[in-house]
Parts: structure tokens; sequence; C-alpha cells
């Protein structure tokens, strides 16, 4: 079977203001299998985001192979969502029209990209906010709408870069089971990206353990509980 996402020998490099070159992957090598959820772990400046951008298609490889749904990755790689560290939510737009602005933006039709919205705004646990806007909501209800917003696009490929890190314990944890449930429906491919260990063994099937960069995936465990896991 062709993986979801299949990153091959793969060493990004940048150049620093001063001119020299910046390391922050090195052969690195992940394979994630169609709807698995997979977790990577590492210390702070490894990669983890770096990774994320390369699958995304947001970066280019400077050398190796980076192939999502069978084919390289050459500029922005469709099929894929974005959740973000930090609000992705249009400050100026209501839950309602932030949620359908994919759906918008890929051609459909106002009146039938609010009714999907709507649908999944239900989804999310935010039916009555939909003419809210960000800044009336809470953290955790924001991040409810950044996945709303990548999962109205039904993307085969989830990217998740420490999306509840800056939640409280007890909102986070709400978030996380939220996102399992989401995510049993829809059974997209996830890499979430994530400092927190206990998280990685809450959610995934698979936890990548990348080192302290140059990054590279040292080792890679399952994950061999079922869910719901307390």
């Amino acid at each position: 079977m062709t993986p979801a996402i299949d990153l091959r020998g793969v060493t990004k490099r940048f150049l620093t203001p001063s001119g020299g070159v910046y390391t922050a992957l090195r052969d690195l090598n992940l394979t994630v299998q169609a709807g698995e959820f997979c977790a990577v772990v590492g210390p702070t400046g490894c990669g983890k985001s770096t990774t994320l951008a390369l699958i995304s298609g947001l970066e280019p490889a400077s050398e190796g192979e980076v192939e999502v749904l069978g084919k390289p990755v050459r500029g922005i790689a469709e099929q894929i969502g974005y959740v973000f560290q930090t609000d992705a939510v249009f400050p100026w737009k209501t839950v309602l029209d932030n949620v359908a602005a994919g759906p918008r933006y890929h051609g459909r039709p106002t009146s039938e990209a609010r009714s999907t919205a709507r649908e999944w705004i239900s989804r999310v646990g935010l039916s009555g906010f939909e003419d809210r806007y960000p800044y009336q909501l809470s953290g955790g209800m924001r991040k409810r709408v950044a996945l709303a917003q990548s999962l109205i696009n039904e993307p085969r490929i989830l990217l998740m870069d420490e999306p509840f890190s800056a939640l409280d314990v007890q909102t986070r944890s709400l978030m996380e089971n939220e996102l399992l449930s989401l995510w049993a429906n829809t059974r997209a491919s996830v890499v979430f990206v994530t400092h927190d260990l206990e998280e990685a063994i809450a959610l995934a099937d698979r936890v990548f353990v990348i080192s302290a960069g140059p990054g590279t995936v040292k080792a890679n465990y399952p994950v061999p509980l079922t869910r719901p896991r307390n």
C-alpha cells in the first residue's frame, strides 16, 4: 500500500543572516500510512515544524525525497489541512465566515459553503456562536474554529503544529478528545507535533522521536493501546 506520507533521506538547510548555512534536518526518514495518527516529539529547535513545512510543500527539501499521496511534493501540496500553534483565524470574519472560507476559496457558492460550515460548527460544539468574532471567543473555542476550518475541506492529510500548547490543562484535554472524535469520522492521516510525550501517547498510533538539531528520526514507537485512553 502506498503511504500517505513518505520522507526518505531528507535534509533541509537554511541560509543564515550572516551568510552561513544552518542544517535543520539531516537524513530524516518518516513514513505515515493512510488513516494513521502519528505524533512527532523532540526538543525545541530539532526541526519538527520544518518537517511539517516539507510535507505541506511550504518549504522544499535540500536533499532527499518527499512524497505525499504517492506523488513528489513540488510546491503547495493539495488535500492537506494545517492547524498551527497560533490562531490562524481571520479576525475580521465571524465564526461562520471563517469556517466557510475554505469552500468559498475552492469556488463553492456562498449559500452552499455556509450551509456546510454550519454543519462543521455544530460538529465542533460551537452551535450558537456562528455570528461571533474571534476576539469574542476563548482560546479553546478559537481552536475549535481552526479545526473546523481545516476539516471542512475534507483533507486526506492533517498537519498539526503544537495546536493545543497554549491551552490550560482542562481545555487541552477536552480538545484532544474532540480531535480524536473528529478524526475517527474522517480517518485522515495525521502528523501531530508536540513537546509533550504524554499527549503523544494519548493521541497517536505511532510516536516518532526526533533528535536535537540537525534533526533526524532516532526511533519510532507503536502505541499498542486501545482507544479511548485515560
